[in-house]
């Protein structure tokens, strides 16, 4: 579903495993292991239970794909195995402590996420529907930026020492010497 022609979007589920904690400080691991892409709305719908290991389809989120983030994509699909970036944060009530905030195909803005310690974000790899998807977006919309040198300007700053030292010094022979006090 096309909203302009700089982006598209398609709904995302996620798939979440809880297993037991393998520490007395952690009772559960929580990971997010697969994707569905086109699934309905859900909201932490149980789907599988093996054991103490249970897998929920946690949310459904939109996957928006934008024209000027083609290079993240191109590294993301370049990668050996292309994944989306899903975005957790920690809520302190009831059974399921994550929200899922957002996903995204773009390594850069994992990163960015990632950086703040807020926030957990698990890489989840992509389906092959949904690796085509992308490559096709990112073909389509990619224009490659030349790379231009910059040139120094041929001024020469060193010439003049402006600013030297403190100005309330009247002489020449000492810039870096602290003014004396008068005494009267």
């Amino acid at each position: 579903m096309a909203k302009a022609a700089s982006q598209i979007d398609m709904p995302v589920g996620v798939i979440v495993r809880k297993t037991p904690g393998v520490t007395r400080w952690a009772r559960w691991n929580w990971r997010a292991v697969a994707v569905l892409p086109g699934a309905g709305p859900a909201d932490w719908q149980e789907l599988r239970r093996e054991g103490e290991a249970v897998e929920y389809h946690a949310a459904t989120l939109p996957l928006t794909l934008w024209a000027d983030e083609t290079e993240a994509y191109m590294v993301n699909l370049s990668d050996g195995q292309p994944s989306i970036y899903l975005v957790l944060r920690n809520e302190l009530k009831g059974d399921t402590p994550l929200n899922a905030v957002l996903i995204t195909a773009s390594p850069f803005q994992g990163q960015d996420y990632a950086d703040t310690g807020e926030e957990i974000v698990e890489k989840i790899p992509m389906t092959e529907g949904l690796i085509a998807w992308v490559r096709d977006f990112t073909l389509k919309h990619h224009q490659h930026e030349v790379f231009i040198k910059r040139r120094r300007d041929r001024k020469q700053t060193d010439l003049v020492e402006d600013g030297k030292g403190d100005a309330r010094i009247r002489q020449t022979s000492d810039v870096f010497r602290a003014p004396r006090r008068v005494l009267q």
